[in-house]
């Protein structure tokens, strides 16, 4: 039994990750990353305990994101309580958890056609 999900033609997958970045949809990021089922973009954050509210306008504004992934890198952070309000008053519930957690979760949520997106920082 083939217990592969299927997954529309378009949408971004994460292939791998590691201290080099990551693969995909057969793309190599070598940065940290906002991945969005339907697009990926290099992002510019490093510090997972120095993410501001402006760091995550292009999840804010993407608009039908309602599950944001938050990859820490190496392990999990708690997000900033200001940071997690300003994210819930938009509708979206952060869940942060080590990047590695972050992509495979990533993944299956996107299979399953969930509205979620990922803040991942590059594994160290």
């Amino acid at each position: 039994m083939d217990l592969t999900p299927i997954i529309q033609r378009g949408r971004q997958v994460i292939e791998s990750y590691g201290p080099g970045g990551f693969r995909v949809s057969g793309q190599a990021y070598a940065s940290s990353i906002l991945i969005f089922p339907d697009q990926t973009v290099r992002w510019d954050v490093g510090d997972p305990s120095a993410i501001k509210e402006a760091d995550l306008a292009p999840v804010l504004n993407h608009g039908g994101v309602e599950i944001l992934l938050l990859g820490c890198g190496a392990r999990l952070l708690p997000v900033p309580p200001a940071l997690r309000q300003a994210l819930k008053a938009a509708g979206i519930v952060v869940d942060p958890m080590d990047t590695g957690a972050a992509c495979r979760t990533y993944n299956v949520l996107m299979a399953e056609e969930r509205p979620v997106a990922a803040a991942l920082i590059r594994p160290g």
